[in-house]
């Protein structure tokens, strides 16, 4: 199976390519002429590209393969913001945030060469404690640091996309237990909907603290891409695609008011069809 569109239960679209770098290599291409084509549309003019992402090694490769991309000097950055759904809560040169694995990728050549300005690459807070303060830290104070770093990140966001942000595109990942953004099944956050962002702790999924954006802002930008790629997510795929919120699965929460579409792999794809027969 290469390239095809499948139609599932849920109302995304959902595409299967030959393997993860075509996938990644489209995702590309399709993020570029995306912009490109918000920045050409008259009623568009000079108005702010919100970009929201995340880590995730199918996410990292794309922008790797947009670095090389001819069309990357068309697009103005300065009208570009990046935005992150979360974040491991770490040293800020810590190997394990999603900013700085993005930053090595993408980033940096943009701002080394003056086309995409600092002010616009927001980062979410780290964790600035020493090695011997963070061992010290009782639950309760890490719960504490946790929210008012969601806070901070939540304020800024406030600050330039309203109560009610919508972001122009979300490109996002998904676990092979169904998780998007630092939202896990079985823990509390995918349930809040009073926050924008919420602090995590005693993630299932190593570091153990985190920052992550909630469902009321991740199933509410213009448009969502998941890039989803591994035969051992086939079950979760199947299982977010077959109904829509439910909190088992996290992922299928995650929606867009213009376009929902799920880049995958020809074998993610098979073994979630595997899992209907």
């Amino acid at each position: 199976m290469a390239d095809n569109e499948v139609t599932f239960p849920h109302y995304a679209t959902v595409y299967g390519y030959n393997n993860p770098d075509v996938l990644s290599a489209v995702a590309a291409q399709r993020l570029a002429i995306l912009i490109m084509e918000s920045q050409a549309n008259v009623q568009n003019l000079d108005k702010p590209f919100h970009l929201l992402i995340t880590g995730g090694t199918d996410s990292i490769r794309m922008f790797q393969m947009l670095a090389s991309n001819p069309l990357l000097t068309v697009i103005d950055w300065d009208l570009v913001h990046i935005w992150w759904a979360d974040e491991r809560f770490v040293a800020y040169d810590s190997e394990d945030r999603n900013a700085r694995k993005t930053r090595e990728a993408l980033l940096d050549l943009l701002t080394s060469h003056k086309a995409l300005a600092e002010s616009h690459i927001h980062e979410m807070p780290a964790d600035e404690r020493s090695a011997e303060e963070i061992a010290a830290a009782s639950d309760a104070k890490n719960d504490a640091i946790l929210d008012a770093a969601a806070r901070d990140y939540e304020e800024e966001i406030v600050g330039l996309l309203g109560k009610e942000p919508v972001f122009d595109l979300a490109i996002l990942g998904m676990g092979p237990d169904a998780h998007m953004a630092s939202l896990f099944p079985g823990l509390p956050h995918v349930n809040n909907r009073e926050r924008i962002v919420v602090g995590v702790n005693h993630s299932p999924k190593l570091p153990p603290m985190r920052l992550s954006l909630t469902v009321p802002v991740l199933a509410h930008s213009s448009r969502t891409w998941f890039l989803t790629a591994g035969a051992e997510k086939g079950a979760a795929l199947m299982n977010s695609l077959s109904g829509a919120n439910n909190p088992e699965y996290p992922a299928s929460f995650a929606n867009g008011t213009d376009e929902i579409s799920w880049l995958t792999t020809a074998g993610t794809l098979q073994a979630a069809i595997e899992c209907i027969d």
